[in-house]
């Protein structure tokens, strides 16, 4: 019996220019002030080699310090402004997909469902970290 995984799919449409999604998306300084679920999470700390073979790590912890994690993994295949593809450490593949249309611009964002948490919670999760994304673009 093959073992699939799951593809959870994600994605918002955010009213900037595909420039500016790009940079946000991208950036260290902008993605510390993005990258969380919940106000009870933060993102302390994020470095961002973006190239195939370069590797990401964003440190995640919950504001009262009694939790954290690093959320890492390593770079497949970056086209600029148009899709980014990397295997996060516990070996899943996320895809990116950015597409501009006019002044807006989509994102839409697959990943490999993990065997602990249900697939509507992570669907949750990583859907409320993109509209927080969205948010910081859009009030920017």
């Amino acid at each position: 019996m093959e073992n699939t995984k799951s593809i959870i799919t994600v994605e918002t449409t955010i009213a900037a220019p595909l420039a500016k999604v790009w940079f946000y998306w991208t950036t260290p300084e902008h993605i510390i002030q993005w990258n969380n679920a919940s106000a009870d999470w933060c993102t302390p700390h994020a470095s961002n080699d973006l190239q195939g073979g370069g590797r990401f790590l964003y440190r995640m912890e919950s504001t009262d310090g009694s939790m954290g994690f690093d959320f890492e993994g390593t770079y497949d295949e970056v086209l600029f402004e148009k899709s980014i593809v990397y295997t996060m450490d516990d070996s899943r593949k996320v895809t990116i997909l950015f597409s501009a249309d006019g002044h807006d611009t989509k994102i839409t964002e697959s990943f490999e469902a993990e065997q602990t948490n249900a697939e509507e919670l992570q669907r949750a999760g990583w859907q409320a970290i993109l509209d927080n994304f969205k948010r910081q673009v859009e009030s920017n």
